[in-house]
C-alpha cells in the first residue's frame, strides 16, 4: 500500500472509454436527476419533503441583522499607495476597498516607513501606534449612527 502523504492522488479521468473503468456513464450511474448535466440542488434540499429549516419554529432574537460590517485595510496596503494622506474615498478610488460599508477599519499588519495621515472610522491598537511611531496621524472619523439595513 502506498503512503498517502508524500504523493498526490491522481485525478479521476471520467468518460475515457470502457477500459478506464470510468466510461459509458462516467461514474454517474443510470439516468435520474444526478446523472444529468447542471445537476445542483440547494443545500438542505430534502427531496421535496418539508425541509428542516421550515419545520422548526423560529424563536428568539438574532443580533446578526444589527452587526456592523467594516471594510478592512492593512498598513502594508496603505504603504503601497505611497500617499501622504489616506481617506476612505481615496481607498475606494484606488480600488483598495470595494465599498466603505459601515466604515473603514485599519488593521496593523505591515510597517510604515514614512509619515501618513490616515482618516478612518476605526483603528486597532497596533495600527494606531505604528502610524504614530512613523510620524503620521491616525484621525478617527465619526461612525454612522446605525448600521446599513440592506443585508
Amino acid at each position: 500500500m502506498r503512503a498517502k502523504f508524500p504523493y498526490k492522488k491522481r485525478r479521476k479521468r471520467v468518460g475515457c472509454g470502457q477500459g478506464s473503468g470510468h466510461g459509458k456513464t462516467s461514474t454517474k450511474g443510470n439516468k435520474g436527476q444526478k446523472a444529468r448535466s447542471g445537476q445542483t440542488r440547494m443545500p438542505g434540499f430534502e427531496g421535496g419533503q418539508n425541509p428542516f429549516y421550515r419545520r422548526v419554529p423560529k424563536r428568539g432574537f438574532n443580533n446578526a441583522a444589527f452587526q456592523r460590517d467594516y471594510s478592512i485595510v492593512n498598513l502594508d496596503s496603505i504603504e503601497k499607495l505611497g500617499l501622504s494622506e489616506v481617506t476612505p474615498e481615496i481607498l475606494v478610488r484606488s480600488g483598495m476597498v470595494h465599498d466603505v460599508l459601515d466604515g473603514l477599519r485599519v488593521l496593523g499588519d505591515g510597517i510604515l516607513t514614512k509619515p501618513v495621515t490616515v482618516k478612518a472610522h476605526y483603528f486597532t491598537g497596533t495600527a494606531k501606534t505604528k502610524i504614530e511611531s512613523a510620524g503620521g496621524q491616525a484621525i478617527l472619523m465619526a461612525r454612522p449612527a446605525t448600521p446599513r439595513t440592506h443585508k
